[in-house]
């Protein structure tokens, strides 16, 4: 691992490698470096690396690397520049989406380019085999083989800042922004299963952040911009969703947008809701759930005449008759008769999720529930004037269907006005997230309904009827599709009939003879008989003579004593098994009581336990809360005091010890970045002033030096003369002195020999 005194010096190094051809060497350089726990403090060079840092990923499809650098650099710049953070990440995703694109437009057909099934799943081994079999590669698996990696990368991309950006509350907006990229990527490439975990992911960090919305720095969804943000990522969702063709993935994303709505207790904009109730109703309608359908509709009417105040006339009317074709759709009797306990409740817990969607309430409680049916349905549409707004073709229809009885004529009147009614449609004018309204989408269930109307009016009137007249009367249908309408109506009690198809004929009522009520009706009219014989002939007794009449009597007599004295005996005894059972039941319920006064005493002392406890915790967190206040005053003092400018230090939110530390960490930071910037330009300031200095001086030594070089030479000279004269003095000194010497000696010489 290399280890650079500046991040510059890092950048100037993979530059260097990536002239060179070394790709790798250069982004591990600058991994070693984004990783290094010495830059932990966010400076300015440190962007330019992580911009360098995302572009080499890209290049090199390394989303691992991607990943733990974007993580290292959130780490060092959470605090202190978070917009760098978010520079970084949309520089990563705008070269992402480049690369892809670039891949895309190189591949010529985009069907063959992206015909994977998931873009997470490794190559399959028949691809494996095929590519290693046949010797020469056809251009469409080599455009596959060259696209489908970018697009793999451009997926990992999205997940990966979803991931980084999850619960952060000042990355809101760019959280939803790239949640709206990646449902745009979905939705142009139809990636299905992409979208299906994309909406997991995005579920996922809700419910993550609803589970711990106590911490620091997480997003505040009572606050109204959050809350904004995190429904329209829903809606786009949603929205998505549709337009895929992912209808559980789009029911899921309504029971979202509810839940969230719930979570909030905040009413979304009508704008919001309107798009709500649009996709519901295309929903339960492919779902089959025509009731639920016709109430999403209903929302939706309310909405648009309340807030749109655009609506013409002709929008009001196209809006009101499609409600009340909704409402005519759905079937005129229980789906639940019949069903079993199991189906029952599946049907009662579907009910209850599809009635709290279009914000209708069910209660538990059967006496207390409020039922969602057909007929409540076209009553609250009749008091709220919807039908009086349709166009008159379907208030036609829907007279005809409801209040006229024509068993002979009904399906002949109720044709040419379908046949009208599948003409009127349209996209509304002032009203773009209404969905298009096309009135034909109802007319196989309103034949449907026809039918039915049909059957149950003929069966009050005819006993029987030819299974041709039945064809005529129904024109809408052949006779087996009619068969099938009558069988499931006949299931739910809608009308009573049978076919015979060896007569040719229907048969209406029931004609069961072995039913519950007639199973036993032999019995039941032999009974019947008998007490009929005893009223015309009742038995006749023969008179008996006085004297067995007294013998009888004392014996009955006699008898009657025993029976009354077992009675009194009995009757004693159930008296005293009755206070028996009295005395203990009034035993058991001083049991109770005493075991519940106990219970109840044993609670109340767990609760002033709980409560003493909970306040000692209070009180010793409170004393630690206000002593790491006071140590986290110090320090801030201490810092401020230590200081050369004694700036005050200004701190946001609570003062705790730990934020303290962070906050003198960071100045202390801070000083040592302005110190060393101060040194570094005082050297540089003291390295130019040295250099100046030598400048200016330089010609002036050289002048000294030759001056100081003239002057030694003349002295020299001197010196020389001096020396000569010396030795000229010395020379005559000693000349001097032989002679004195010589004069000596001789005189010395002669005074001798005198």
């Amino acid at each position: 691992m290399a280890t650079f005194a500046k991040p510059e010096n890092a950048l100037k190094r993979a530059e260097e490698l990536i002239h060179v051809g070394q790709k790798q060497a250069a982004l591990q350089a600058l991994h070693d470096l984004i990783t290094s726990k010495r830059y932990r403090s966010w400076q300015k060079p440190l962007e330019k690396i992580m911009m360098k840092y995302v572009e080499l990923c890209v290049d090199l499809r390394k989303g691992r690397f991607a990943k733990d650098g974007l993580i290292q650099y959130r780490i060092v710049c959470q605090q202190v520049n978070v917009s760098s953070l978010e520079e970084v990440i949309k520089h990563f995703m705008q070269l992402s989406n480049e690369k892809a694109e670039e891949a895309r437009n190189q591949a010529q057909a985009l069907e063959d380019a992206l015909d994977v099934e998931d873009l997470e799943a490794d190559k399959r081994p028949e691809d494996l085999m095929l590519s290693y079999v046949s010797g020469e590669k056809g251009k469409d698996r080599s455009d596959r083989e060259f696209v489908t990696p970018w697009f793999k990368f451009l997926w990992e991309t999205y997940r990966t800042v979803l991931e980084i950006l999850r619960n952060n509350s000042k990355l809101e907006a760019l959280y939803a922004m790239t949640a709206h990229k990646a449902f745009q990527f979905c939705k142009q490439y139809k990636r299905s299963t992409e979208f299906r975990r994309l909406c997991e992911i995005i579920r996922n960090h809700l419910a993550n952040l609803n589970k711990y919305r106590d911490q620091r720095d997480r997003p505040d969804l009572t606050a109204p911009e959050s809350c904004q943000l995190y429904l329209d990522t829903r809606v786009e969702q949603l929205k998505i969703a549709t337009e895929l063709s992912l209808w559980q993935e789009a029911f899921r994303s309504v029971e979202d947008i509810h839940g969230l709505m719930s979570l909030v207790k905040r009413t979304p904009k009508p704008s919001v809701l309107v798009v709500y109730y649009a996709k519901l109703t295309e929903i339960f309608w492919i779902s089959e759930s025509h009731l639920y359908h016709a109430y999403a509709w209903l929302k939706l009417f309310n909405l648009q005449k309340s807030y749109n105040k655009n609506l013409t006339q002709k929008d009001l009317q196209l809006l009101a008759s499609s409600v009340l074709l909704a409402a005519l759709s759905v079937a005129p009797y229980d789906h639940k008769y019949g069903a079993s306990h199991l189906e029952l409740e599946n049907e009662k817990d579907r009910s209850l999720r599809m009635a709290n969607l279009v914000n209708f309430s069910l209660d538990s409680k059967r006496e207390n529930r409020e039922m969602v049916s057909r007929a409540t349905l076209l009553s609250e549409l009749a008091a709220k004037g919807v039908i009086s707004c349709a166009s008159q073709e379907v208030k036609d229809l829907y007279n005809l269907m409801e209040h006229e009885f024509l068993p002979l004529d009904l399906a002949s009147k109720v044709q040419p006005l379908l046949s009208k009614i599948s003409t009127i449609g349209g996209k509304l004018s002032a009203a773009s997230s209404v969905p298009e309204i096309r009135l034909s989408q109802y007319q196989s269930a309103l034949e449907k309904l026809t039918a039915l109307r049909v059957l149950q009016q003929a069966s009050r009137i005819f006993q029987s009827m030819k299974i041709d007249m039945l064809s005529r009367m129904i024109p809408f249908f052949e006779f087996n599709v009619v068969e099938k309408i009558a069988v499931d109506a006949v299931k739910h009690n809608f009308v009573a009939m049978k076919v015979n198809h060896l007569a040719g004929a229907v048969h209406f009522g029931n004609m069961d003879i072995e039913s519950d009520v007639l199973s036993s009706h032999l019995s039941v009219l032999a009974d019947s008989l008998n007490k009929a014989l005893s009223l015309i002939h009742p038995p006749v007794q023969k008179p008996s003579k006085p004297s067995e009449n007294l013998t009888n009597l004392a014996g009955v007599v006699e008898k009657e004593h025993r029976r009354l004295l077992a009675r009194k005996s009995i009757i004693e005894k159930r008296k005293e098994d009755h206070e028996r059972q009295i005395l203990e039941k009034e035993k058991i319920e001083e049991t109770k009581r005493l075991t519940i006064q106990k219970k109840s005493a044993d609670e109340e002392r767990e609760r002033l336990l709980k409560e003493q406890r909970l306040r000692e915790q209070q009180r010793i967190r409170k004393e630690i809360e206000e002593k790491e206040a006071r140590e986290a005053a110090k320090m801030i003092e201490d810092l401020t005091g230590r200081g050369k400018n004694k700036k005050k230090i200004h701190i946001e939110g609570d003062m705790t010890k730990q934020h303290a530390m962070e906050v003198v960490l960071n100045q202390q930071v801070k000083e040592r970045q302005e110190m060393e910037k101060k040194l570094a330009k005082l050297a540089k300031t003291m390295d130019h002033l040295e250099r100046a200095k030598r400048q200016e001086e330089a010609p002036l030594i050289e002048e000294a030096f030759q001056k100081r070089l003239e002057e030694e030479k003349i002295l020299h000279e001197q010196e020389q003369l001096v020396c000569l004269h010396c030795y000229f003095v010395v020379y005559k000194m000693l000349i001097l002195m032989v002679v004195l010497m010589l004069t000596f000696i001789m005189f010395f010489y002669l005074a001798e020999r005198d």
